[in-house]
């Protein structure tokens, strides 16, 4: 599937706090915690829980989210299909839809159980 610049702006003007309880939900449904949740999130934006929580009162949307954010070096090298999108042929013009499809991809993998050692990506030596 290809990206469109529409589909681009819809997703960054998402409300990150309307969609972080969807995550949670998930993840709890599959026996993950909140606590796994926002380890997986710090790796990847960089935001501890209480700057996720000032977030979430602070009502951003994904753009500013993660303007805001510092991801992680190795966020690069999460890869696969998130919603029929290939995130890796997402083009670099829809940065914010890329970002939100790498965190999607992550909190898949946690739901599905995979190790949180292979969630966080370390590069190959």
């Amino acid at each position: 599937m290809v990206v469109t610049a529409e589909k681009n702006e819809k997703v960054s003007k998402m409300i990150f706090a309307s969609i972080y309880p969807l995550y949670l939900n998930r993840l709890v449904k599959n026996g993950k915690t909140q606590e796994e949740l926002n380890q997986v999130l710090e790796w990847f934006t960089g935001f501890d829980e209480k700057k996720l929580q000032a977030l979430i009162e602070e009502k951003v949307n994904f753009e500013t989210f993660f303007n805001r954010a510092a991801l992680h070096p190795n966020a690069h090298l999460i890869k696969g299909v998130v919603c029929g999108y290939r995130i890796e042929e997402i083009a670099d013009e829809f940065e914010v839809y890329k970002q939100c499809r790498q965190m999607e991809k992550l909190i898949d993998e946690l739901a599905k159980g995979r190790k949180m050692e292979k969630i966080l990506r370390k590069e190959k030596k």
